[in-house]
């Protein structure tokens, strides 16, 4: 058979039936392939940019794998973004990238280039991928695709890339001949078992039955491993409360009585309170980057023990040191603690849940009062969680509007959020709602964007369009760049470059019905259920444009060199101390 069509045939085997591709001369056999099956679609974007990041979408919410095409040069490096959003936020996506014919390609040769749109991807890609390699021998496909297969999926999850020359598309091989790589060498060596020792999890045990004021910091690691049922049955067992880092905000449903928001810099105060205050901290799959611990990880849960279980030893005692760093999957960790837990005696916790009830009750995450009656985006993004549906997909670009609904959109069981977290860029709501709305039929997808982050990736809007998707768009458009424009205010004496001057945006509006999407506005919070509403129940997509002032800020929000606890705006002294069930860091180490 065709290489290209085996490719293809492998791709639908491992449980794929959408390709995310922008065509190019490059890969035309592999798309062709596609052409005459009715098992999987060749997707069609109009950036591979926004291909690589619905293939991202694609892959957490199928939970197995997402695959995305381009073609040699431009097309291939243009993806990279999208291969470093799963390489960071851990995501298994198999990426294939045309090449120019092995007889044009320069190799080991000290010329810049030989053929038309010839490209190293692969020495680029490198360090953002598990796996990356030029396929010049047609007899090694299988073995390629195998290895690329499972290195994606074992271990922390991550992307691959194959690059695969024209000519070797289009030879003929026996797929019955093709050498594997399961039972090779390399296979074997790669076989590393990391089981939950027992003494460890006993230790644990007895840390959870000792303490009065236990924590749960659960990341994305949760959802990455599949744990987020034995999460839920690990905090029934123990009645230990639960936040989460900005990945893991979908790993367990927001009306849970356990849940006390998210944690971090642009987290609830009242869930940074909550960790602050903990003597018993148990980290579950996340990396505790400055993100969650702000820029003193010297102060972070410190009067608590912290466990730390991450499946990435390098992740471990990296920025905060802990009691007990644990090697292991978290599912693998939490089936094994839930087992030990079995007849645990459940202690009273009520003393601590009204303490951090009344840290929830006192310091609700709101905008500031203005003399503008402007839409208050906290509000508006609790408004708009009612209204969403178990099963939504919520894909979140990056900016304000990611805080925002980091802070108070209120997921429901069976909502899903998809985030970019480690690389964070702009223009990954849009095509990730693509992406998850191929993965999930039947289900919405609610993109949340700013103006800024809708631009970014605005051409997919065709894409979504002739595919008829349910992607229900709410834009919070302030007409400039938020995020970077508060930062300016703050730290820059409201020296706007570049997020105000120099930036612009047309009538978003207009842009959509020229697509063809049914559109509305927002002005403020009366009428807008009605608008919410009739956007929701819109047959396929619907698009939202959500004015808002453009001085609207993310508040609370943890300023350098002060404590998680400690957020701006500053609550007085006094106050503070009152709160806190442990000392405070020294004034005198706090600059203002």
């Amino acid at each position: 058979m065709k290489l290209s069509d085996y490719v293809i045939d492998f791709v639908v085997k491992a449980g794929v039936n959408d390709i995310f591709e922008f065509i190019g001369g490059a890969i035309t056999h592999l798309v062709d392939s596609i052409y005459h099956r009715d098992d999987v679609n060749a997707v069609s974007v109009h950036h591979e940019q926004a291909g690589a990041f619905a293939a991202e979408a694609y892959a957490r919410i199928n939970g197995r794998l997402g695959v995305a095409m381009a073609t040699s040069g431009p097309g291939a490096l243009n993806m990279v973004t999208g291969i470093g959003s799963c390489w960071f936020d851990s995501v298994p996506c198999l990426f294939i990238t045309g090449q120019v014919n092995t007889y044009e390609y320069k190799f080991d040769r000290p010329v810049r280039q030989i053929g038309f749109q010839e490209t190293d991807i692969v020495s680029v890609v490198r360090p953002l991928t598990k796996y990356a390699e030029m396929v010049v021998d047609a007899g090694k496909i299988r073995y390629c695709l195998e290895k690329a297969l499972y290195l994606a999926q074992s271990g922390r999850p991550g992307p691959v890339l194959l690059d695969i020359p024209m000519n070797i598309q289009r030879e003929q091989i026996d797929p019955e001949n093709l050498e594997s790589f399961y039972g090779s060498r390399e296979f074997m060596e790669l076989q590393v078992t990391r089981n939950c020792d027992e003494r460890v999890l006993d230790d644990v045990i007895r840390l959870i039955a000792g303490a009065r004021r236990p924590v749960i910091l659960a990341g994305g690691g949760v959802r990455t491993a599949g744990a987020a049922e034995a999460l839920s049955e690990m905090v029934d067992r123990t009645g230990i409360p639960v936040v989460t880092s900005l990945m893991g905000l979908d790993v367990i449903p927001h009306d849970h009585p356990a849940f006390f928001g998210m944690i971090g810099a642009y987290g609830n105060r009242y869930s940074n309170m909550t960790l602050a205050n903990s003597d018993l901290l148990l980290v579950l799959g996340s990396r505790l980057d400055t993100r969650q611990t702000g820029t003193r990880p010297d102060t972070f849960a410190r009067a608590a023990k912290r466990v730390h279980v991450d499946i990435d030893p390098h992740e471990l005692n990296a920025k905060v040191r802990v009691d007990l760093a644990i090697t292991c999957d978290v599912r693998e960790f939490l089936v094994a603690l839930n087992a030990g837990l079995a007849g645990y005696a459940k202690p009273d916790l009520s003393p601590w849940y009204r303490v951090i009830e009344g840290y929830r009750s006192r310091y609700p995450t709101r905008s500031p009062e203005t003399e503008v009656a402007n839409i208050d985006p906290n509000l508006f993004m609790e408004l708009l969680s009612a209204r969403c549906g178990e099963g939504d997909v919520v894909c979140l670009d990056v900016g304000q509007n990611q805080m925002w609904a980091g802070q108070s959109f209120r997921l429901k069981r069976g909502q899903r959020m998809l985030i970019s977290g480690g690389m964070g860029a702009m223009g990954f709501a849009l095509p990730a709602a693509l992406g998850a709305a191929k993965a999930a039929p039947g289900r919405n997808a609610v993109v949340i964007c700013g103006d800024g982050g809708i631009q970014v990736n605005i051409q997919d809007l065709d894409t979504i369009v002739n595919h008829r998707l349910p992607v229900k768009m709410f834009i919070l458009n302030n007409g400039c760049l938020g995020m970077v424009r508060q930062f300016q205010d703050m730290y820059f004496g409201g020296r706007q470059q570049s997020t105000v001057i120099g930036y612009g945006c047309p009538d978003l509006v207009k842009i959509a019905e020229a697509y063809g999407i049914p559109s509305f506005t927002i002005n403020g919070m009366d009428g807008a259920v009605a608008v919410i509403d009739q956007a929701l129940t819109t047959e396929g997509p619907a698009f939202v444009d959500v004015k808002l002032e453009q001085t609207t800020c993310v508040n609370p929000k943890l300023v350098v060199n002060r404590p998680l606890e400690d957020m701006s705006p500053h609550l007085e002294r006094e106050e503070l101390a009152g709160e806190m069930l442990i000392e405070l860091v020294d004034e005198g180490e706090v600059p203002e």
